[in-house]
This record gives structure tokens, sequence and C-alpha cells, in this order.
């Protein structure tokens, strides 16, 4: 018997201006230029390749020669742009990795149709995050391919893993081979259903075993990239002492040669202290 394949996936596209992270952007309510917004996307990008290599790196030592492969995809679209991307991981990274491009009229099928083409290489699980998620921890990403491993091993509808974000989406999804799991009406719901509110129901009305990791945020607004480089100037410090935080170095970078710093203005719609405080 073959040892099995194993597949991390990094959805994303190329980083280009006005059509990376828009929401950022002064013309959408933000505070960045277009170029700012994109190369601020291409940094984290590659923060976040640098956490799915590094799980995937314990992984395979934890499996050992016997426990089957671990392999690097970074899924896309369009085709146009796939040797763009080629270039910009290839000038940073000199691990192996591979590539797919998404095809479809909307993100459901754009997604949904990448697990498949997995599945059509020979992968027996498969686990997919975003670009955007320079806090998604190391660990994350190894459990959720243990968990797969044991849903896989433990029931005949294979198994499901997610992880949700800060707007009731998910960061994280992870399938086997055998999970009838798709992703029709999920994503950006006309209906307004919240993407984990829907792939929940999904998992439920299939009868697929699924487990649930910590939440972890993405960035889409200015919000949420306060929030995202809190955390990563706390994971530079605490990655001293614990080795298994990786600090966002480049997005780190991003925010010094921008000027970008995070600033709370004192809260006045606190509730009342006045029989508290002396």
């Amino acid at each position: 018997m073959s040892a099995q394949k194993h597949a991390f996936m990094l959805f994303t596209k190329a980083p280009t201006p006005g059509l990376t992270k828009t929401r950022l952007t002064s013309v959408r309510g933000g505070f960045l230029t277009p170029q700012e917004a994109t190369d601020l996307y291409c940094a984290v990008m590659l923060d976040v390749a640098e956490i799915g290599h590094a799980a995937l790196e314990e992984l395979k030592a934890a499996a050992g020669d016997e426990g089957g492969s671990y392999d690097f995809f970074v899924c896309s679209s369009p085709a146009s742009e796939m040797g763009r991307l080629r270039r910009i991981f290839e000038a940073s990274f000199p691990w192996p990795i591979h590539y797919i491009t998404d095809h479809g009229k909307n993100f459901n099928e754009h997604f949904d149709g990448a697990f498949k083409q997995l599945w059509k290489l020979g992968y027996r699980s498969a686990v997919s995050i975003g670009g955007d998620l320079p806090s998604m921890p190391v660990s994350h990403i190894v459990r959720a391919f243990q968990w797969l491993a044991y849903f896989d091993s433990a029931y005949e509808a294979g198994g499901l893993v997610f992880c949700p974000c800060q707007a009731c989406g998910v960061s994280l999804v992870g399938l086997t081979e055998r999970t009838p799991m798709d992703f029709d009406g999920v994503f950006y719901s006309p209906d307004g259903i919240p993407a984990l509110d829907a792939i929940t129901a999904l998992a439920e009305a299939r009868g697929i075993p699924a487990a649930a990791l910590d939440p972890v945020s993405d960035i889409d607004n200015a919000e949420d990239l306060a929030h995202a480089l809190s955390l990563a100037r706390s994971h530079a410090y605490v990655s001293r002492f614990q080795p298994e935080v990786m600090a966002p170095k480049r997005f780190l970078a991003w925010a010094d040669e921008t000027g970008v710093v995070v600033n709370t203005p004192p809260n006045l719609d606190h509730d009342p202290r006045e029989a508290i405080d002396a």
C-alpha cells in the first residue's frame, strides 16, 4: 500500500493594486493607498506561507519516513497571474511549492474546485487557509491535519475541521478526500447566511464529523489591521520564549516602513465606575 499524501493549500491571489485588500484603501473607507494595501498583502501572504511551511515540517518530523507526504500548494487565479505569483514565492523560499489554478463563476466554485483538484492528484486530506492570517498558529495547521487523520480512520464520512474568523466566517478549512462536503452557497451568501453557519449546517445535514479550532482573525478593514498589528508586535516579543510562536517579520517591516501604528483613543462609552473607583 502506497503512503498517503496530504496537502496544505494557501488559497490566495497575486497582490495587485486596486484588486487587493481594497477595504483598507481610502476610496473604500480605509486609510492606505492601493499600493500600500498591495504591499501589505504581499508581506502578510509570505509570512503566512512560512507558518504553513513550519507546520508541514513539524508534521513530517512526527510522521517519519513511512508517514506519507505533506506538500505545500499555492492556489490562485486567474491563470495569467500565476507566473507573477510564482516568482514572488520563488524569490522568498527555497523549498518546493506546487501551484494550481482555481476556476469558477464565484468564490464557492473556486474554493470547491481547488479541493477537487487535490483529490484528483491523489491527496487523502487537505487543509486550506487564506493569505491574510499572520496570527494563524502553526499548531492550528498541525492539529487540523491530526483531526482529519482521526476522522479518516474512525468515520466512513471522513471529516471536516474549521477555524472561525472574527466576522462569522472561517479562516481555515480542512477536509478528507471522502468527506461529502461542497461549498455551494457557503461564501458571500445572497441570503445573508454567514459562512460559519452555512458550513456547520451542511456538516450537520450530511452527518459529517467536524472539529472547530480557536478563532483566528483575518485582515479586511482598518480595525482588523490594528488588531493584527498589535498581535504581531506581541508575537515578536513572546517568540523569544515560545518557540512555537512565529513573528510575522514581513508584516512588521511593512508597518515600520509605512509608519502605521496602533492608537487607541480614550473609551468614553464604558460602563460607569463611580461606585467602584476610589
